[in-house]
C-alpha cells in the first residue's frame, strides 16, 4: 500500500506573519472608524487655531511664522505643527481629516512596532517562526489596546504619536546598525546607529519633548537583549565609545535636567496648581500603578481627559496607598534590572516602560495624570506575553485560543470606546458619571445639558459641586450661563462667581474666552442679573485674588478684561489706563495691537494711537524670549519685519479715523 504524498500548505510559512499583521491593521481600522466623526476637544483649541493665526498658510512667510509658533514645550513641537498642514491650512477646520491622519499614524506605528519586535526577537532566537508570531501578536496587543484611543482620537496628541513614530524609526535604525556591525561592516553599522541616535532623536524631540528619551531607551536595549549578542575587540571599543557619546551622555544630561527642574520647582514654586512639587513626586507612583492596571486589566471606559479629581498624595501615608505604590515602583525597577540577564524580555518591558515615563511622570510640573503618557512607554509591554503564547510546544490549544481571543477582545473594547468618542454628548455624560468629583467633567456635561435644552438638569449638576469646590471658576461661570437660560441670575449664583474669582488658582485662558462672550450677553440685557456691573464685580474680585498676584499673564488678562468693560460703560480713559497697565505685565506687540484695535473699534482712535505710542516707549522692556522655539519665532518675525508692518498699518488706519470730523476730540471719559 503506497503512502500518500504530504499535503502542501496553502501558503508558505513566511507569509502567515505578514497576513496576520494585515488582518490586525484592518481590525484596528474597523475598531477606530466610528470615532472619526467626533469633534475637536479641549487642548485641540489651544494648538490648532495657529493654522489661521497669521492667515491661511498659503505663502512661505506665513508658513515659517506658523511653524515656529508652537509653545507646548521649549522645542515648540514643529514636526507636529508641520503634520497638521496635511489636514488643513486655515482655521476653523473640520476634525475628520485630522482624526483620520491620526488613525493612519497609529496603524503605521503598529507596523513599525511589529518590525522592531521581530528584529529584537531574532537576537534571542535567530531561527524559527516563533519570532514572527510573537512580533505580530505583541504589536497587535499594543495597537488594539483601548487605552490608546484617548491618544489616537485626540487630535493634539499627534505630538505623542509622532514622537513614538520617530523613536520606533530610531530603534530600527540602531538595531540595523548593530547587526551590520556584528557582520563586520563597521562603518555602515556606525552610520546607521548614529542615524537612529542623532537624527531620529532630533525628529522625535521636535515632535514632543519626551522623544529625547530615545538614547536612554537604546541603553535599555543594550542592558537587556543585546547582552546576548556582545561585540569583541575593536568593534566593542568603537561601539562602546559611540554609545557613551551619543546615548549615555545625552541620557545623563537629561537626568541632570530633570533633577535641576525638580529642585527649581521645589524652591521657587511652593504650590503649583493644587499641589507642591514634593507632593507630585509622591503622587506619580500611584498614577503609574493606575496606568499599569489599565494596561493589564483593560476596560472600554475610563476617566478619559478629566483627571483633575485624581487624589494628591499629601505625604507618605495620605492616601494610604502612597507608600506601597512608591515601594512597588522601586521594587519593579529593581526586578527589571535583576532580570536583565535571566528574563530579558520581562526586563525590557519593565525598564522600557519606566524609562519612557521618566520625563512626564517625575519632576516636570505637568498635570498629575494623563492616559496618553502610556503611548510610547507601553510599546514593548505585551511582547513577553506574546513570546510565551507563541511557543506552541506546550499548551498548544490554550495558547492558540488566547492568541486569537486577546486581540479580538481588545478590538471589541476599542470599538466601544471609539464609538463613544464619536458621540460628544454621550461622551460628556459618561465622563461626568465616571468622574463625579471632577469640576471639569461636570462643567463639560453641564454645557451639553444646557445646549440640549436641559438647563435645570445642568443647574442640579453644578450646585452641589460648586458648594464643595467654591474656588472652581469654571463651575461658577457655567452656573451663570445656565441660570440665564432659566430666566435670570440669582444673587447667590453671582456671589458664588465672585468667591470663585477671588480664590481660584491659575484659570489659564478661561478668563479671556468666557468674558469675551459674556460681555456681549451683558450688553444685550437679555438675562436679568447678568449685566455689566456683575462682570465688573467679578473682575474686581479677581484683581483681589492673592493667588494670582505673582502671575503676570493672569494679571494682564484681568486688566485687559477690565478695559473691555470700561469701554462697554463708555469710560474710554479708564479703558486706556487698564490697557496700558495690562501691557506693563507682558510687553508684547500683539497685545498692544489688539488693545489698540479695541479702542479704535469703540470710536476712540486717538486713545488707540496714544496706546501705541506707549508701547513704543516701553518696547525695549519686552523680555527676550528664552532659549527654544520662542527665540526662533521672534527671529522669524523680526526678519520678516512683521510687527513693524502690522503696527504701521494699524497706526495709519487709526490716524485716518482720528482725522474724521465726527471724532470727539474733547472726550474725557
Amino acid at each position: 500500500m503506497s503512502s500518500l504524498p504530504p499535503e502542501k500548505p496553502l501558503l508558505p510559512e513566511r507569509w502567515w506573519a505578514p497576513l496576520g499583521l494585515l488582518a490586525v491593521l484592518l481590525i484596528a481600522l474597523w475598531a477606530y472608524w466610528p470615532g472619526l466623526k467626533g469633534p475637536f476637544l479641549f487642548d485641540d483649541f489651544g494648538t490648532l487655531p495657529k493654522l489661521g493665526e497669521f492667515g491661511p498658510v498659503h505663502t512661505w512667510a506665513i508658513f515659517w511664522r506658523y511653524l515656529t509658533s508652537g509653545g507646548g514645550d521649549p522645542t515648540g513641537r514643529p514636526i507636529a505643527l508641520l503634520s497638521f498642514l496635511i489636514d488643513a491650512r486655515n482655521w476653523p477646520a473640520a476634525p475628520w481629516p485630522f482624526k483620520f491622519t491620526n488613525l493612519l499614524l497609529q496603524l503605521v506605528n503598529g507596523t513599525l512596532l511589529a518590525m522592531l519586535l521581530w528584529r529584537l526577537g531574532r537576537v534571542i532566537e535567530p531561527q524559527g517562526t516563533r519570532v514572527a508570531r510573537a512580533a505580530v501578536l505583541g504589536a497587535a496587543l499594543w495597537l488594539l489596546h483601548p487605552l490608546l484611543v484617548s491618544t489616537t482620537l485626540y487630535v493634539v496628541q499627534r505630538e505623542a504619536m509622532l514622537a513614538a513614530f520617530f523613536v520606533l524609526l530610531g530603534l530600527l535604525a540602531y538595531t540595523r546598525g548593530r547587526r551590520l556591525m556584528l557582520a563586520g561592516r563597521n562603518k555602515r553599522g556606525i552610520a546607521w546607529a548614529l542615524l537612529g541616535l542623532v537624527g531620529c532623536t532630533f525628529l522625535a524631540t521636535f515632535s514632543k519633548a519626551n522623544g529625547a528619551l530615545l538614547p536612554a531607551l537604546v541603553l535599555v536595549l543594550e542592558a537587556t537583549l543585546f547582552t546576548r549578542a556582545p561585540m569583541i575587540g575593536t568593534q566593542r571599543r568603537d561601539w562602546r565609545l559611540m554609545l557613551w557619546i551619543f546615548a549615555a551622555l545625552p541620557a545623563l544630561l537629561l537626568l541632570a535636567y530633570l533633577l535641576w527642574t525638580g529642585v527649581q520647582a521645589t524652591l521657587h514654586h511652593p504650590e503649583v496648581r493644587r499641589w507642591t512639587e514634593p507632593q507630585r513626586l509622591l503622587t506619580e507612583p500611584r498614577a503609574l500603578f493606575d496606568y499599569l492596571k489599565l494596561l493589564w486589566l483593560p476596560r472600554p471606559f475610563t476617566t478619559g481627559l478629566f483627571n483633575d479629581a485624581f487624589v494628591v498624595s499629601r505625604n507618605l501615608w495620605h492616601p494610604a496607598d502612597t507608600l506601597p505604590a512608591l515601594l512597588g515602583i522601586i521594587a519593579l525597577i529593581m526586578l527589571g534590572w535583576r532580570w536583565r540577564i535571566t528574563h530579558p524580555l520581562l526586563a525590557l518591558a519593565i525598564l522600557f516602560y519606566f524609562t519612557g515615563m521618566a520625563m512626564e511622570s517625575t519632576t516636570i510640573p505637568l498635570e498629575l495624570y494623563f492616559e496618553h503618557r502610556n503611548y510610547l512607554p507601553a510599546l514593548p509591554m505585551f511582547w513577553p506575553l506574546a513570546w510565551w503564547l507563541s511557543d506552541l510546544r506546550r499548551l498548544r490549544g490554550f495558547k492558540a485560543t488566547l492568541t486569537l481571543a486577546l486581540p479580538v477582545l481588545l478590538a471589541l473594547l476599542t470599538l466601544q470606546r471609539a464609538t463613544l468618542w464619536g458621540h460628544a454628548d454621550q461622551q460628556a455624560m459618561l465622563w461626568a458619571k465616571i468622574n463625579p468629583a471632577s469640576a471639569r467633567a461636570q462643567a463639560y456635561a453641564a454645557q451639553f445639558e444646557a445646549g440640549n435644552g436641559q438647563p435645570a438638569d445642568a443647574q442640579r449638576r453644578l450646585l452641589p459641586l460648586l458648594a464643595a469646590h467654591p474656588d472652581q471658576v469654571q463651575l461658577a461661570f457655567n452656573l451663570l450661563n445656565v441660570q440665564c437660560q432659566l430666566g435670570g441670575v440669582t444673587a447667590a449664583a453671582a456671589q458664588s462667581a465672585r468667591t470663585a474669582m477671588a480664590t481660584m488658582r491659575n484659570p489659564g485662558t478661561l478668563l479671556t474666552s468666557w468674558f469675551g462672550r459674556a460681555l456681549g450677553v451683558a450688553q444685550a440685557a437679555h438675562c436679568p442679573g447678568f449685566d455689566v456691573p456683575l462682570l465688573q464685580s467679578l473682575v474686581d474680585a479677581g484683581l483681589g485674588n492673592t493667588r494670582l498676584r505673582g502671575n503676570p499673564g493672569r494679571q494682564q488678562d484681568l486688566y485687559y478684561i477690565d478695559g473691555q468693560i470700561a469701554l462697554a460703560r463708555g469710560a474710554a480713559a479708564a479703558a486706556q489706563g487698564d490697557f496700558e497697565r495690562a501691557l506693563g505685565f507682558d510687553v508684547r506687540p500683539g497685545f498692544a495691537a489688539e488693545a489698540a484695535a479695541q479702542l479704535g473699534s469703540a470710536g476712540h482712535p486717538r486713545r488707540a494711537l496714544a496706546l501705541l505710542d506707549r508701547y513704543r516707549q516701553v518696547a525695549a522692556q519686552a523680555p527676550a524670549p528664552g532659549l527654544g522655539m520662542g527665540m526662533i519665532h521672534a527671529w522669524v518675525l523680526r526678519e520678516q519685519d512683521y510687527w513693524p508692518r502690522e503696527l504701521a498699518h494699524l497706526r495709519a488706519a487709526l490716524a485716518a479715523a482720528a482725522a474724521r470730523p465726527d471724532v470727539d476730540v474733547h472726550s474725557t471719559q
